[in-house]
């Protein structure tokens, strides 16, 4: 059989620094694990319009449609803040997600003991944290018609849609009731049906397909501004988090600062099993392009080699190598390996980008 195909999509900023990390621990799961894949590399956001003129070739694009899986770095920075808006480095990740229809965002937001110290809630609370949000991921205020900024008599007005179809709800629904069935057992379902109607349906259709489909699933709902409220007052209630496109960035990103640094967290997008039975998918780490620290060999690439081991699990149905690459982290971090967004000591000296990803395979090479 032929071996499983990634494409490497490194992107700008300390997206390629990252994904060398990356490189390096693949290469280690082939050489140590005979775990072997087809990597093809190419560009997205800054990178690709800087050559292409676009920030997604079309050749790109087909490629990511017949690759098991998509791993991406990071897009953007400020040499392309003046660009049309439809030329800019994120519409690049924005046309993957879209085309590849990758409905289903799964955002993990777990504390290390080690960094407990690093959250900004107390430690009793974040302590042993480990949550999923699921963000449904194509629809939605984001892409919703009709969009844009119109002129209305002496004034610009600026209108964006929110649209959701049952359809729509319901896979995404499908997608944190089966991620449940394999942690917790718990969903709670966040909108805000008592004031948006595209909230009463979310919460009906999420209601309807736990009542048909999950009844062996625990499900609540809760308004998505007192969700955000829960999640830095006892994150720890809550297991799996479903909920739409716009409320899914805010309530995310809050969930990821309470482990203490976007550095840490990767990402899964997933969309439609493929004929081989493999879903459409992408894997990112939740952070920016860092353009600030690119090139010095400061980032942290761990939420990039999480992102792997992401991929590992629900691409690959590699769940052993995964749990192996994520203790090899977590072993690295409370040996007090730390790079330097992780620094609490004004005397501690922070390790390279790359010390890191080394320090990383010594573990896996300890794991064996």
């Amino acid at each position: 059989m032929a071996n499983p195909s990634l494409l490497i999509l490194p992107g700008d900023g300390i997206g390629p620094e990252v994904m060398a990390e990356v490189r390096k621990i693949i290469d280690w799961f082939g050489a140590k694990r005979g775990l072997v894949f087809d990597v093809s590399e190419d560009l997205v956001g800054g990178a690709a319009y800087d050559v292409h003129g676009v920030p997604l070739s079309d050749e790109t694009m087909a490629k990511a449609q017949e690759a098991d899986a998509v791993l991406l770095g990071a897009v953007g920075g400020p040499k392309y803040d003046k660009l049309d808006f439809s030329v800019k480095p994120e519409r690049g990740l924005l046309r993957l997600r879209k085309e590849m229809d990758l409905f289903s965002n799964l955002r993990p937001a777990q504390c290390f003991d080690a960094l407990a110290d690093f959250s900004s809630l107390k430690k009793d609370i974040i302590a042993g944290l480990d949550i999923m949000i699921v963000r449904e991921l194509t629809s939605g205020v984001y892409f919703g018609e009709p969009r844009g900024i119109f002129t209305e008599g002496n004034e610009r007005v600026g209108i964006n849609t929110q649209r959701y179809t049952e359809s729509e709800i319901a896979r995404v629904a499908r997608s944190a009731f089966e991620l449940a069935r394999r942690r917790g057992n718990k969903v709670c379902s966040m909108e805000k049906a008592n004031v948006m109607e595209s909230g009463i349906l979310w919460r009906e259709v999420v209601q309807e397909v736990h009542d048909k489909e999950y009844p062996d699933v625990e499900l609540s709902h809760m308004y998505a501004d007192n969700g955000a409220m829960q999640l830095v007052r006892w994150p720890k209630q809550f297991d799996v988090i479903v909920t739409d496109n716009l409320f899914g960035d805010v309530l995310s990103d809050c969930a990821a600062m309470l482990t203490g640094s976007l550095g840490m967290l990767p990402s899964a997008s997933l969309g439609a099993p493929m004929a081989n039975g493999r879903p459409k998918a992408l894997y990112e780490p939740v952070h920016g392009s860092a353009p600030d620290i690119a090139g010095q060999g400061k980032a942290n690439p761990i939420a990039c080699v999480l992102s792997f081991a992401m991929a590992l699990r629900y691409s690959f149905d590699q769940g052993n190598d995964a749990d192996r690459l994520e203790k090899a982290v977590e072993k690295v971090l409370a040996d007090g390996v730390r790079t330097a967004d992780l620094m609490q000591n004004a005397g501690e000296t922070p390790v390279s980008t790359s010390q890191m990803g080394d320090a990383i395979i010594a573990a896996l090479d300890a794991s064996l």
